[in-house]
């Protein structure tokens, strides 16, 4: 059971004005792990405040000193990455291999991204006699990230925010808050000024809609559902604040006619299900060819029934584990249910928990067949290890289905290049996966339509946290 009821402000871990404490819940077996206290808006204020004194220091540092503190959190980071894998792990219910080897690295990844967009990215340049464009640190972020990647999202943000020069507030998920507990303990040795960086829990009522709304913070860098995004967007909008936000996906797969289907179908069916199935650019919708229909669903199935449910702590490579928490427990078994209610087949797994379950919020992998862009499991994040399998006609028909979605995080087409590369340019989507690619370090991160505004990763992560300034007369 780790305990930290208070928070770091200013450099120091300070008592909350009214303490209001939580129990942090292990999924694997519905027991408290941890303990933290919910913040309130008189926290944020002592926040901001911490934030703001120190901008006006901070943001005058030079390039040379943000890549020396940047290199010693990396090292302390480093260092503490198994606790941090761990404690993942036990809060949010990720299997340890995953933990290990994606989890804990990824927020490594973005701070070493950040490190290097300081070698390469130009602060300052000139167009013309006389003319400077200066790129300077926005302000104050407020940052609200989410519970299913935590550390990949804090990093996103935290990293880059560092290296333009800002000072910040993370509000970090109730649901799974002690790493980044442990993440203000890295920055602390690793000697961030105080102030810079201040870490302030609690829900989204009480800190969240403070911070967005506080008149101290410049802009609002947010993570998780369209519904919450939308929250922040409103609150932010009297202030006329900057506001970057990373939302839901219905991201759809189209296997292509003449794709090799047992590996296109079977690496999709794992990839969807991986953090077990809580991603928001999973490749949940997936269209097949309807000449090819039954032998699609028939992969699908096979490989979600080959997948192996087993507790974080002690799973094997490739298994998955809990959903994150009790809510969203209900909320897959409830659209699963739904599923069931509107037609759709269950070729594999369906509702419960998978046997040998009678504790934790353990679910089965699921394919649903037979399944129409209308129904709510074809429509709405389900945010599980749920995949609907929908037949297309002809290729424009697949393109026309994968964007008819309020979403556009990502997409993804299975096929011959060449022709993966056409039908690509015309998905309306932030990512396009071909063939199984991904992006790596440096990539640009982001949605289009209600998936978001903005994007994270290499520099145009970094330009999101930048002020433009155009310097006339500056000389030849």
């Amino acid at each position: 059971m780790r305990e930290q009821l208070n928070f770091y402000i200013d450099g120091k871990w300070i008592a909350p004005a009214k303490p209001r404490p939580h129990d942090v819940i292990n999924p694997s077996n519905e027991e408290p792990c941890g303990r933290i206290s919910l913040g309130s808006a008189a926290d944020v204020d002592k926040a901001v405040a911490a934030a703001r004194k120190a901008f006006e220091t901070y943001s005058q540092t030079t390039i040379d000193q943000r890549k020396a503190l940047l290199d010693k959190i990396i090292a302390v980071y480093s260092r503490r990455m198994p606790e941090m894998a761990e404690t993942i792990s036990m809060e949010m219910g990720a299997p340890l291999p995953l933990a290990q080897t994606a989890q804990a690295p990824a927020g490594l990844g973005y701070l070493m991204d950040a490190r290097k967009q300081l070698d390469e990215f130009k602060f300052e340049y000139d167009y013309g006699n006389g003319r400077r464009i200066l790129r300077e640190p926005i302000g104050v972020i407020g940052m609200i990230t989410p519970w299913n990647w935590p550390m990949n999202q804090v990093c996103a943000k935290v990293g880059p925010a560092l290296a333009a020069g800002c000072t910040m507030v993370l509000k970090p998920s109730e649901l799974a808050p002690l790493n980044a507990v442990i993440f203000a303990e890295i920055l602390d040795e690793a000697g961030v000024p105080p102030g810079v960086f201040n870490l302030v829990n609690g829900d989204g009522p009480g800190v969240g809609e403070a911070m967005s709304k506080h008149p101290g913070i410049d802009m609002m860098s947010f993570t998780g559902s369209t519904r919450a995004g939308t929250s922040v967007m409103k609150n932010a909008a009297d202030g006329i604040k900057r506001v970057a936000l990373e939302l839901g996906g219905k991201s759809p797969n189209i296997i292509l006619d003449d794709a090799d289907l047992q590996k296109a179908v079977s690496r999709s069916m794992m990839h969807m299900a991986m953090n077990t199935g809580q991603s928001c650019n999973a490749p949940s919708r997936m269209l097949a060819p309807r000449a090819r229909y039954d032998e699609v669903v028939a992969i699908a199935a096979a490989t979600a029934n080959a997948i192996k449910v087993q507790p974080p702590s002690t799973a094997d490579k490739g298994a998955i584990g809990p959903l994150a928490n009790a809510n969203q427990f209900q909320k897959v078994q409830g659209l699963i249910q739904k599923g069931i209610d509107e037609g759709a087949k269950v070729a594999a797994g369906g509702l419960g928990r998978p046997e040998g379950f009678n504790r934790g919020y353990y679910v089965k992998p699921t394919v649903f067949a037979d399944v129409n862009n209308t129904m709510t499991i074809a429509r709405e994040e389900i945010f599980g290890p749920v995949l609907v399998v929908i037949p297309y006609e002809n290729e424009e028909q697949a393109i026309s289905i994968a964007n008819d979605t309020p979403y556009g995080l990502a997409a993804y087409v299975q096929g011959p290049e060449e022709k993966a590369r056409k039908v690509a340019r015309k998905l309306r989507a932030g990512n396009v996966h071909i063939n199984g690619a991904f992006g790596g370090l440096g990539a640009p991160f982001g949605g289009y339509k209600q998936s978001g505004l903005g994007r994270e990763g290499g520099p145009f992560g970094l330009e999101e946290f930048l002020e433009v300034k155009g310097a006339f007369g500056w000389g030849d």
